[in-house]
C-alpha cells in the first residue's frame, strides 16, 4: 500500500481519501496484533524480572537481617512484635494462625488440595453399616466434584493470599529495621489506625471493593475457565456422577472440522460471523440516527423539545423484559402487523410476512427494533456533547461559506467521534454480548438445523452468547462446551478492543479538542 504525504493526501478526491483511510484501517490490523503480541511478551518478561527481583530481595533481607527478621520467616508477625509494633504483629500472626488452621482442618485446604488433580475418588455408593445391632446397607455421599473444583481455587487463591502476607511480613521487617538503624522511631499501633483514615484512607475504601471483585469476578472467571477443561455436565454434575479433568479433548472438539456442517467449528464460525454483523450494525445505526434525532430536536425553531424528548425516553422506561416480549407478539404470524396488513387488503390470509420464519426478515427485524430501543440512549447522549461544542465554530464555517453537510462532516461529526469514541467501542463489545434483544425476540430463532450440535438448536439469529445459553440449558447442559466458547467469546471482544482502542482518536490524538 502506497503511504501519502500530507501534501499527497490534501490532493485527493473525497471517495480516495475514504479509500485510503479504510485501507489504512486493515493495513494497520497485523501491525496492531503483532504489538500487542510484542506488549505480551514484554509483559511476561517483566513479570519474570519482577519474580526475580523478589526472589533476590528475600534472600538478602534474610541474610543481612537480625535475629529478630529471621525469626518472623517462620513466625510472622514476631519482628514487629519484638520491635513494639504489637498490632501488625498481632494482625500477621492471626492471619498466619487461621491459614495453618484451615490447612490443616480434615476437610480444609490440604484436603481439597488433594482432590482437585481427580476432582473426586468416589460418587455415592452404597456401604454396610451396623445400625441397631444389624447390618444394613446405607447410600453414602461421596465425592461432589464441583464443590472440591470450587473449595479447591479457593484454596489457591488463599495460599497465594498468604504468600503476599508472608512477603509483606518480610518487607515490613526489613522496613523497621533500617528506621531503627538511622536512629528513628518506629509508629506505633495508634499511628497505624490514624493513618488509615488518614493518609492511607484510599486503602481503606478500597479493600472491600477489592475482596469483592476478587470473590465475586476472578473467582467466578478462573472457575468457568476450569469447567473448559472438565466434562461437567448434566450427566456428569459431579455429585450424583462425578466429573473429570479431560484436557484440551473438549478444544478440540471445538476446532474438530470432520464433522462437516455439525460441528461446533462450523457453528462457532457462523455464528461469530452474524454476531460481528449485528454489532456493527446495532451500534451504528443507533449512533448515527440517535445522533441525528438529537440534532433535530436540538436545531433552533424546533417547538416542544421536552414532549419530543419525553416521547423518545418512554421506550427505555419500560423495561426491555416487558417491551421485547410485546413486540415479539405483535410480528408474529399471527400478530397484531400482519393482522392489520390482511384487514387493510394489503395482504392475503396465508400470506402473512415472514418476520420471525424467513432467516433475512428476522435478522432486518432484530436490527430494526434495536434501534426503536437504542436511539434514545444515543440521543441523551448525543445531546448533552451537542450543547457543548461552541457555536462559533458553526459561525465561522457559514461565514467562510460551509453548507450543513460541511459542518456536520467537519465539525459536529469529528467533535462526537472523539468524545464518544471510547463509548462506540463499550457498545460494540456490549451488542456482541446482547442477549436481551436477541432472546426476547426470536430465542435466536429460526432454526438453523444444518449447523445444530450437540442437541442444542442453533438459530439464525442466535449470538454467540445466546449460544452459550442454549448449549448450558439445552442439550444435555453441555457447561463444559459453554465455558470453551465463554472463553473463545472474551478472546474475540479482547483482541476487537485492544485493536480498536488504540485506533481510536480520542485515544491517538487527546489534545485536539483541548
Amino acid at each position: 500500500m502506497k503511504r501519502y504525504s500530507d501534501l499527497e493526501y490534501l490532493r485527493l478526491g473525497k471517495w480516495e481519501r475514504f479509500v485510503y483511510k479504510l485501507q489504512s484501517f486493515f493495513v494497520a490490523i497485523p501491525k496492531k496484533l503483532w504489538q500487542l503480541i510484542l506488549s505480551i511478551g514484554r509483559f511476561f518478561k517483566k513479570i519474570g524480572l519482577g519474580i526475580a527481583k523478589e526472589f533476590t530481595d528475600i534472600w538478602l533481607t534474610f541474610k543481612d537481617g537480625d535475629w529478630k527478621t529471621k525469626t518472623s520467616y517462620l513466625v510472622m508477625g514476631f519482628g514487629n512484635i519484638a520491635r513494639g509494633q504489637v498490632l501488625r504483629g498481632i494482625l500477621f500472626l492471626l492471619f498466619e494462625i487461621v491459614f495453618i488452621g484451615y490447612m490443616v482442618l480434615p476437610q480444609g485446604g490440604a484436603y481439597w488440595l488433594s482432590k482437585l488433580g481427580s476432582l473426586g475418588d468416589q460418587g455415592p455408593h452404597k456401604e454396610m453399616v451396623q445400625k441397631y445391632g444389624q447390618w444394613v446397607e446405607t447410600s453414602v455421599p461421596g465425592d461432589n466434584s464441583f464443590r472440591i473444583l470450587l473449595y479447591g481455587v479457593l484454596t489457591i487463591f488463599f495460599i497465594i493470599a498468604f504468600i503476599y502476607t508472608w512477603r509483606l511480613n518480610v518487607k515490613q521487617n526489613k522496613i523497621a529495621e533500617g528506621i531503627l538503624k538511622s536512629g528513628k522511631p518506629l509508629r506505633s499501633g495508634k499511628d497505624d489506625l490514624h493513618s488509615l483514615v488518614d493518609d492511607q484512607f484510599h486503602k481503606t475504601l478500597l479493600a472491600l471493593p477489592l475482596t469483592g471483585i476478587l470473590i465475586f469476578t476472578v473467582l467466578p472467571i478462573v472457575f468457568m475457565v476450569l469447567v473448559a477443561f472438565t466434562n461437567y455436565d448434566a450427566e456428569h454434575d459431579g455429585l450424583n456422577n462425578l466429573f473429570t479433568w479431560v484436557g484440551m479433548d473438549n478444544f478440540n472438539t471445538m476446532f474438530n472440522w470432520t464433522a462437516g456442517g455439525k460441528s461446533y467449528s462450523a457453528a462457532f464460525g457462523e455464528i461469530l460471523t452474524w454476531t460481528l454483523i449485528w454489532a456493527f450494525f446495532a451500534t451504528f445505526t443507533n449512533y448515527f440516527l440517535g445522533m441525528l434525532v438529537a440534532m433535530m430536536i436540538n436545531k433552533k425553531g424546533i417547538n416542544l423539545k421536552k414532549l419530543w424528548r419525553t416521547v423518545l425516553v418512554m421506550t427505555i422506561a419500560i423495561p426491555q423484559f416487558i417491551s421485547l416480549l410485546y413486540v415479539s407478539k405483535m410480528f408474529a404470524k399471527n400478530g397484531l402487523i400482519n393482522l392489520s396488513l390482511i384487514n387493510l387488503g394489503w395482504i392475503q390470509t396465508g400470506q402473512e410476512l415472514p418476520f420471525w420464519e424467513d432467516p433475512t426478515w428476522a435478522r432486518i427485524t432484530v436490527i430494526l427494533i434495536n434501534i426503536w430501543i437504542g436511539i434514545p440512549y444515543l440521543m441523551l447522549i448525543a445531546t448533552g456533547i451537542l450543547m457543548n461544542i461552541p457555536a462559533d465554530l458553526y459561525e465561522s464555517a457559514r461565514i467562510d461559506g460551509a453548507n450543513p453537510v460541511q459542518q456536520f462532516t467537519k465539525i459536529t461529526l469529528p467533535y462526537m467521534l472523539f468524545i464518544t469514541g471510547p463509548y462506540l467501542l463499550t457498545s460494540f463489545t456490549g451488542n456482541m454480548n446482547n442477549f436481551n434483544v436477541i432472546y426476547l425476540l426470536t430465542g435466536g430463532g429460526p432454526t438453523n438445523a444444518s449447523i445444530s450440535t450437540g442437541g442444542a438448536a442453533v438459530g439464525h439469529t442466535d449470538l454467540l452468547i445466546t449460544w452459550l445459553f442454549k448449549i448450558t440449558m439445552e442439550g444435555g447442559n453441555k457447561y463444559y462446551m459453554a465455558s470453551v466458547v465463554g472463553i473463545l467469546v472474551f478472546l474475540v471482544v479482547a483482541v476487537i478492543s485492544l485493536v480498536v482502542y488504540g485506533l481510536l482518536p480520542s485515544i491517538k490524538n487527546e489534545e485536539d479538542f483541548q
